[in-house]
């Protein structure tokens, strides 16, 4: 059966961030994960996990100034140094949630600059090899340019190519399904070439970004998939509720048992 996280950036925000753990937990989630966790202390969010007994999935490092348009800083090959002191900002927040898994962000760049290659897969390995000690894959994830036009990072082929070349066990695909709709279609086969190094899948409807089951994918067979292909890993909610999180978990009634 596929382990839920509840996205506690996009779910249940009919309430503040820090009421969503114990909203996630009702609703029969196990595991939670958010875009950045950096603006509340990492005790306060370790004891929120704690009280709920949700496990953290997964959170992205800090992606730069987000508010002015930043998606990451790690094909500028400007910012090398700001990278790598973000892995350290984020430590703190690691170390309390004991997540598993991080998602290193690209940023915005032509993917076609030689200088922007070379500076991704350089921060991409460094970040790796920094986190390895903490025991913490580093993911990489194609984000799809209609949503974030512009992103560095559009193509699964060129992320697997690179985690190949790379050769670091922790640096590992970010499968979002929505995504790899948009970018390329072809799911589930994808899903079966890439499993080998898929450390994290996200779902949401397409093309609205709902609930799943409400778009043109059969959101029920992807799960048997992954499940027939033995994945282990969470799958992120990562998906913006058409009308109330609560009044569109029913997508999730067959699958609630066993998530805790």
């Amino acid at each position: 059966m596929p382990r839920f996280a509840a996205n506690l950036t996009m779910l249940f925000t009919e309430v503040p961030f820090l009421d969503r753990f114990e909203r996630a937990a009702a609703a029969g989630f196990g595991a939670v994960e958010c875009l950045f966790p950096y603006e509340v202390t990492p005790r306060v969010i370790a004891d929120e996990l704690a009280r709920h007994g949700l496990t953290q999935a997964l959170f992205n490092l800090p992606p730069g100034d987000w508010a002015g348009g930043e998606r990451g800083l790690a094909c500028d090959p400007g910012r090398f140094d700001e990278v790598m002191r973000s892995v350290e900002t984020a430590l703190p927040w690691v170390r309390a949630t004991g997540v598993g898994r991080v998602h290193l962000m690209a940023g915005l760049g032509d993917r076609s600059d030689p200088a922007r290659r070379e500076a991704f897969v350089r921060a991409a390995a460094a970040v790796a090899d920094r986190l390895a000690g903490e025991g913490v894959d580093v993911l990489i994830e194609p984000i799809n340019r209609r949503d974030m036009p512009g992103y560095f990072l559009d193509d699964f082929d060129f992320a697997a190519g690179m985690i190949a070349d790379l050769g670091r066990p922790n640096l590992k695909l970010q499968f979002d399904v929505y995504h790899r709709q948009i970018i390329a279609g072809d799911v589930i086969t994808a899903l079966r070439r890439f499993l080998p190094i898929i450390g994290h899948v996200q779902i949401a409807s397409v093309p609205a970004r709902h609930e799943p089951g409400s778009g043109e994918l059969a959101d029920d067979l992807l799960f048997a998939e992954l499940d027939r292909l033995g994945y282990t890993g969470f799958v992120g909610c990562e998906y913006r509720p058409a009308a109330g999180t609560e009044a569109g978990l029913g997508w999730f009634d067959r699958w609630r048992d066993g998530q805790r």
